[in-house]
């Protein structure tokens, strides 16, 4: 038997200053369909996300509430573990940064690091941001005191700090971008850190603090404690066990070549992982990810999600009352992956009628009481096709599955579903035109009628199988309702026409109702306004 695929599969850990919303939900569920299509078509997966738990702004915030940090963060941990929970994501770890695997795992690189001279010790005075954990040369403020990310005002810090020698590596990274172009995703960011950050003179990172103690400390350098970014970006390795008792998840997921390896970041993240992560991992030496895929934003028409613009979108009442299917796949088809997009209450309401409910939810039903009506509720014998219509239907069935995997190997996400809602409206159009119920009329016709209902049972199924990554509660209950038991759910399976003639069909409740538009549009406003509350149904 061949040695399984593997795919490795990471969201950025995210930082918990604030409880999460739908927004930063967002990059963990499309990481959660790419793990679940994988493992659909027999890779063997490991799927990590969790939480950069140090730095001043988690200790600043924390004082605030009166709190220590840790008690801070502990609770915020329990607040994203619960929306992951709400959402279906189906991850292998959650990695905390104050775990003692972690901190150790990190004290080791940089005693490596010191080691080989990849970091020295040296002072730093900068235009610090504290909400960006980031230092900032004069030239790339924003009218000479504003953080170019985030637009807050800047502090003037000097403290003793240990910094990475990144040009030794400079040559190294470029070489590496123009050898291995799906390196970075889309490829406009690559070029963007290019052209801002090293073409000016990249210099040496900070990777080291000494005015503050919440963070991982240097056994070397007592008052030193890692800096965010060095910390943080080591959880890719820590979590698989690098340096640690077993280890045998990160010779598996990691240090195997052959382990396709995907890192999903937002693109204010991008420079620590485009650039100085591929460092790290060249002075450890270390193979590189396979792929930094860096999606854009999730939007309102005011922008950004924020508590104080009143534009957040929250989780709970959103999946409460229209399912975490629904939510879920109105990010991964209304959203192109790899662009910002922009959520609104009418494009919801929309996208859910048209897709779930109009199209696939009318293919279903339509065909089921097809099925029971003139077969007992057997799904027929497939005879062969009889015209061009069944043709053309069955060439659109292979053709979608190769395309699928296509779309979804190269991280074209929101086209892979698609694509599988065009097979569907194919679907309801060939019904249309076969007329089965003028089929059923006439006695000579019935061999066209069981290739016509075999058919459309067949792209119920193949839809069925392949939405499942992001309808994970009810493309589960559509296959039951075909009769397609759980072992017969088989990628190989899809393109064996015919292969569920004489299955029992077992007719259940629409899956999707129609929404009723205004009503369901004031309904998301509402909550829109008050971002945690749980409004009333």
């Amino acid at each position: 038997m061949s040695q399984k695929k593997k795919f490795y599969i990471t969201t950025p850990i995210y930082y918990p200053s604030a409880a999460p919303h739908l927004g930063h939900g967002y990059c963990t569920v499309m990481a959660d369909i790419l793990k679940r299509s994988k493992a659909l078509r027999g890779y063997e997966t490991f799927f990590l996300t969790g939480l950069d738990e140090h730095g001043e702004k988690i200790a600043k915030n924390a004082m605030a509430q009166g709190m220590t940090p840790q008690a801070f963060v502990d609770e915020e941990a329990k607040e994203f573990k619960n929306l992951w929970s709400l959402l279906k994501i189906s991850n292998d770890d959650f990695i905390r940064t104050t775990e003692k695997r972690h901190v150790e795992t990190v004290q080791s690189i940089f005693s490596d690091f010191l080691k080989q001279g990849d970091v020295y010790l040296s002072e730093y005075k900068g235009w610090y941001c504290v909400h960006e954990e980031t230092y900032w040369a004069e030239t790339q403020l924003l009218d000479g005191h504003l953080c170019p990310e985030c637009h807050r005002p800047v502090e003037e810090k000097k403290e003793g700090a240990y910094f990475f020698r990144c040009q030794k590596y400079v040559d190294f990274l470029l070489d590496y971008y123009k050898e291995h172009p799906m390196f970075v995703v889309p490829e406009g960011r690559k070029t963007e850190m290019i052209n801002n950050f090293i073409k000016p003179g990249l210099s040496d990172l900070c990777v080291t603090r000494t005015s503050f103690d919440w963070g991982i400390p240097i056994k070397e350098a007592p008052g030193h404690v890692i800096y965010v970014w060095l910390d943080a970006l080591a959880n890719y390795l820590s979590a698989l066990g690098y340096r640690q008792k077993d280890d045998s998840l990160f010779q598996k997921f990691w240090n195997d070549p052959d382990t396709e390896i995907v890192h999903l970041i937002g693109a204010d993240i991008t420079r620590f992982h485009v650039i100085y992560w591929p460092m790290f991992l060249k002075a450890l030496n270390l193979r590189e990810p396979n792929t930094i895929f860096v999606h854009g934003l999730m939007m309102t028409k005011e922008g950004k999600m924020s508590k104080s613009k009143g534009n957040v979108i929250p989780p709970v009442p959103m999946v409460e009352r229209y399912g975490v299917d629904a939510v879920r796949w109105y990010l991964a088809r209304e959203i192109v992956f790899g662009q910002d997009g922009e959520f609104t209450p009418e494009q919801f309401v929309e996208r859910i009628n048209a897709d779930l409910a109009n199209s696939l939810g009318n293919l279903l039903n339509r065909s089921l009481a097809m099925i029971d009506k003139y077969f007992a509720g057997i799904i027929p014998q497939f005879s062969g096709a009889h015209n061009e219509l069944d043709s053309q239907l069955i060439s659109l069935i292979s053709s979608t599955i190769d395309k699928y995997e296509s779309l979804m190997d190269s991280l074209k996400l929101s086209e892979a579903q698609a694509i599988v809602m065009a097979l569907v409206d194919a679907g309801n159009k060939y019904l249309a035109e076969s007329a089965p119920w003028s089929l059923a009329k006439d006695e000579t016709k019935k061999e066209e009628l069981e290739t016509c209902l075999s058919l459309v049972a067949h792209v119920l199924f193949v839809a069925g199988l392949l939405l499942s990554p992001v309808l994970v509660t009810k493309a589960p209950e559509l296959l039951e309702q075909l009769g397609v038991s759980d072992e017969f759910q088989k990628f190989e399976n899809l393109k064996q026409i015919g292969v569920l003639s004489g299955l029992q069909i077992k007719k259940g409740n629409p899956l999707f109702p129609r929404l009723e538009t205004a009503k369901e549009i004031d309904y998301i406003k509402n909550i829109m306004l008050v971002p945690h509350a749980k409004a009333a149904a």
